[in-house]
């Protein structure tokens, strides 16, 4: 572990003041960054401990949706009632992920910047775009078993590790952030990116700016949604396939549609051509597979990951049952 100072923040200005220092970085749960600093892929110079800023509160806006302080730790936001009530997806896929304990410490900021789990990203002595630029992709060729099928590129096919985060994307949640500037308004899906020839920059989150919070839309799917995790097991792991699925229907016929996938791609993924398509059509069998089929077309499977495709076709259409209570494989066998 490398030696840093350490220094507190009352407020977002002195935190920004303090962060412009070289190879500064915030601290907040510190869940991640820890893991990172103790193995030698993070070496901060200085940590800015941000703790103490007021950025803890879940409130209602005037635009009728939610509020929620980049502070606010992720037990905090699970279990409460208003966000259990109208945002029920964000509560389950929470829930869905690490520990009791981590989840009592862990921020919803902290939770959207964590880095990848890839086994070659942590081990300082494989190659890894992501962690020295240029170094070359250990997980190209070697153990792919939990990485991407979906968005990757010749440099990088690391995944983002967020079960919170592919529900506020399937949410179609914003993200607040702060500068010296001002604030400004990042829609969810344009926040994280794809890898391309950058990997090592996960976001489009500006070096002067500090995340101060979510906002949720009015409408929250609180009565046609599912968050279905497949892992190694069913205590604390990271998805190899998850599926946000918020729906809203009249009787059997699809209103609108929302679906984001985890654990596939270097960011929450989805495909808003495949959703619109799925508009105005009746909730059968022979829908969701070819809706579940239109989400993974473009995926492209390695040796050790290739089971991810099928994996995540159905895991989609598992989703589809548990948000709208429709047995889809007996509607098949009673329509033939």
């Amino acid at each position: 572990m490398n030696r840093f100072s350490y220094t507190r923040a009352n407020d977002v200005s002195a935190a920004l003041e303090a962060h412009r220092a070289p190879s500064a970085a915030f601290l907040a749960g510190g869940t991640n960054l820890v893991d990172l600093i103790r193995e030698g892929v993070a070496r901060p110079e200085r940590l800015v401990d941000i703790r103490r800023l007021p950025m803890t509160g879940i409130e209602p806006n005037a635009d009728g949706g939610m509020d929620i302080g980049a502070l606010a730790t992720n037990s905090a936001v699970a279990y409460d009632e208003r966000i259990e009530s109208r945002y029920p997806l964000l509560s389950k896929a929470i829930l869905a992920g690490a520990s009791a304990q981590i989840r009592n410490v862990a921020t919803v900021g902290g939770n959207m910047l964590q880095r990848t789990r890839c086994h070659y990203f942590y081990d300082t002595a494989t190659p890894c775009n992501k962690r020295q630029p240029g170094s070359g992709c250990g997980a190209m060729n070697g153990v792919n078993r939990i990485h991407a099928i979906l968005g990757a590129s010749e440099h990088c096919i690391a995944v983002h590790p967020s079960d919170m985060c592919v529900a506020l994307a399937a949410l179609d949640a914003s993200v607040r952030v702060a500068s010296d500037d001002g604030e400004r308004v990042i829609p969810f899906d344009a926040f994280h990116r794809l890898p391309g020839d950058t990997p090592h920059i996960d976001t489009n989150l500006r070096d002067d700016e500090i995340i101060v919070g979510i906002t949720l839309p009015a409408d929250g799917f609180a009565q046609h949604n599912a968050y279905v995790k497949v892992r190694d097991r069913a205590s604390y792991a990271f998805a190899l396939v998850s599926v946000a699925l918020a729906l809203k229907l009249d009787g059997n016929r699809i209103e609108e549609v929302r679906c984001a996938l985890g654990g596939v791609a270097h960011m929450p993924w989805r495909n808003r051509d495949a959703e619109a398509a799925l508009r105005g059509k009746t909730l059968d069998a022979a829908t969701v597979r070819d809706f579940a089929s239109a989400m993974v077309r473009d995926a492209r499977g390695r040796p050790g990951n290739a089971f991810k495709i099928e994996l995540t076709a159905r895991a989609i259409e598992r989703a589809f049952e548990q948000a709208s209570g429709i047995s889809l494989a007996s509607r098949e066998d009673d329509a033939s």
